[in-house]
């Protein structure tokens, strides 16, 4: 497994055009350690994933171009509260809590948590059995919040600034499980974690990822028209098919 592809890099900016004449430039922040989403290419020293490859596609049907910044997860819903930020972009699960504070795109990728463990455990199959165990979490996710409502002993739950450490954890036997992102989860058990990890247990708590953007953006619905558009022309499942498996059913549909 390779470290280096795994490491969580912060505060890296990047500029790219959309190909626009005269074009609005926005500020985009977005997590470096979400694999596949976003992640640093250790070869080109420049961000890539699903994520990269959507807001491309959308910057260039929108009318904008960006300045894309990495920031921890924790901080990114912050930045576009103080207006650091003007749009975000980062496996970002649509929470109410969430849109009391920012605004959201409609949701462009559908998803849930998964439960992470060695390959050798067979003792832990489900939710019910993490309970008084080491689970690792990414401070700030919803699988972290999930798991201190749901386990009756969450003692033994620790937050990780990036899925990385999480991982990492696991492999090393610090945590006996990792609770997160079901994408990112699949994605490191059929990669980095092959042979090493597995996957356990149902899809819990369904999620839907949307864009994020400071409160009352006049870029929502000019971002929602080139949602609509890369999902019409093909181009979202080209990307989807580029880091994932075949498009689910029902998810190429835009109004869901």
């Amino acid at each position: 497994m390779s470290k280096q592809w795994l490491r969580t890099v912060v505060a890296v900016s990047f500029f790219a055009t959309a190909g626009n004449v005269n074009a609005d430039t926005l500020h985009v922040v977005t997590d470096p350690s979400f694999v596949p989403f976003e992640m640093m290419d250790p070869d080109s020293g420049q961000m890539t994933g699903f994520d990269i490859d959507i807001l491309t596609e959308i910057a260039s049907r929108a009318g904008f171009d960006y300045q894309l910044t990495t920031r921890d997860f924790n901080d990114i819903i912050p930045s576009l509260q103080a207006g650091t930020a003007d749009l975000a972009i980062a496996g970002i699960t649509i929470t109410g809590e969430r849109q009391a504070i920012i605004d959201f795109s409609q949701p462009y990728y559908d998803s849930g948590l998964r439960i992470l463990v060695r390959k050798d455990d067979d003792q832990i199959a489900g939710l019910e059995d993490l309970n008084g165990l080491r689970v690792g979490a990414k401070i700030g996710s919803t699988g972290y919040d999930f798991l201190l409502s749901s386990l009756n002993d969450h003692s033994g739950v620790a937050a990780y600034p990036g899925s990385a450490d999480m991982y990492n954890a696991l492999i090393s036997d610090t945590v006996d499980a990792v609770v997160f992102d079901a994408p990112s989860v699949g994605f490191f058990a059929r990669n980095q974690g092959k042979g090493q990890v597995k996957t356990v247990g149902p899809l819990y708590q369904s999620q839907q990822y949307g864009i994020a953007f400071k409160k009352d953006s006049e870029w929502v619905d000019r971002v929602n028209a080139a949602l609509e558009e890369i999902r019409n022309d093909g181009t979202y499942q080209a990307v989807y098919e580029k880091w994932f498996d075949s498009l689910p059913d029902g998810q190429q549909t835009v109004n869901r």
